[in-house]
């Protein structure tokens, strides 16, 4: 870490730093979070991968909507980035029905005010993508909002021009997953203001921290996927009786390892890259 960087704030994923007034070193760990509880366990890369796919689709999403990355470092992990207003909403965008959208639908048949057609089943792929907000809780689970609330949040101009964009980066990123076998079944951004005034897209994109990633080929509407995000060790912290307090379970040697191919397995079919590649060549993604 340079010696100018100032420490300014964790997540659970996440360390920020402070370079200058106009940039932010924004570095990912190997820690995992599961049902926002941070694990004892580690998984290797796994900072690696989301720092490197974020940027794969910063520089491939550009032109639908500007971007908070200028650099990567050579450790493959930190990202040097614009700083942001940011945005106190979730954009969640959903082309399928899991998570916390099918339970919503289960309830009331609709999720954040969308009414879907009766008879749906979990995992069942939407008429159309639709967008749906969240707030960001400091504590506990985000919950999820209507259009009306994320309006009271940001106003009415700002909640159209986000989801537009939203909707915009899902449709681009589902296409060429599509292409490359993966399924995204749902994916959250985050969104920022520049000092001009300006919407930005930041955090991360399109992760397997981020998103519900499904092989295409393994897809069967009516209950649960297999994934290549976190949801692997979810199961398995699930299949203790773990009540989702702190502290977390340890992750035994076979669930950190089948984590670890997941994410990088999620990489390299999504970005074409060799994951190998990427951490001596960080900047390949960007090319």
């Amino acid at each position: 870490m340079p010696e100018a960087a100032l420490h300014v704030g964790s997540g659970k994923v996440r360390e920020l730093y402070s370079l200058d007034d106009e940039r932010l070193l924004l570095v990912a760990s190997d820690r995992i979070s599961t049902f926002d509880v941070v694990l004892p366990t580690e998984i290797p890369d796994k900072g690696r991968v989301l720092t490197g796919l974020s940027a794969f689709w910063f520089t491939r999403t550009r032109e639908l909507r500007a971007n908070h990355l200028l650099a990567l470092r050579p450790d493959a992990r930190s990202m040097e980035c614009r700083r942001l207003e940011m945005l106190p909403v979730e954009c969640v965008v959903r082309g399928y029905l899991a998570g916390s959208g099918w339970k919503d639908y289960t309830a009331t048949g609709a999720v954040c005010g969308h009414e879907l057609p009766a008879g749906l089943t979990e995992s069942a792929e939407l008429p159309q993508p639709i967008f749906t907000p969240a707030t960001k809780a400091t504590t506990g689970h985000d919950e999820n909002i209507d259009r009306e609330q994320a309006a009271e949040l940001i106003g009415s101009a700002l909640f159209d021009e986000v989801e537009r964009t939203s909707l915009a980066l899902y449709g681009f990123a589902a296409e060429h997953a599509r292409e490359r076998g993966i399924l995204i079944a749902d994916t959250k951004f985050e969104f920022g203001l520049d000092p001009d005034g300006r919407l930005v897209l930041g955090d991360e994109a399109l992760t397997p921290d981020s998103s519900r990633f499904w092989p295409a080929d393994e897809y069967t509407p009516g209950g649960a996927q297999s994934s290549f995000d976190k949801q692997f060790a979810r199961d398995y912290c699930d299949s203790r009786g773990w009540d989702k307090s702190e502290p977390g379970p340890e992750l035994p040697d076979d669930v950190v390892a089948g984590t670890r191919a997941r994410y990088v397995e999620a990489f390299e079919r999504l970005s074409g890259i060799v994951f190998d590649d990427y951490l001596a060549d960080p900047d390949v993604v960007l090319r």
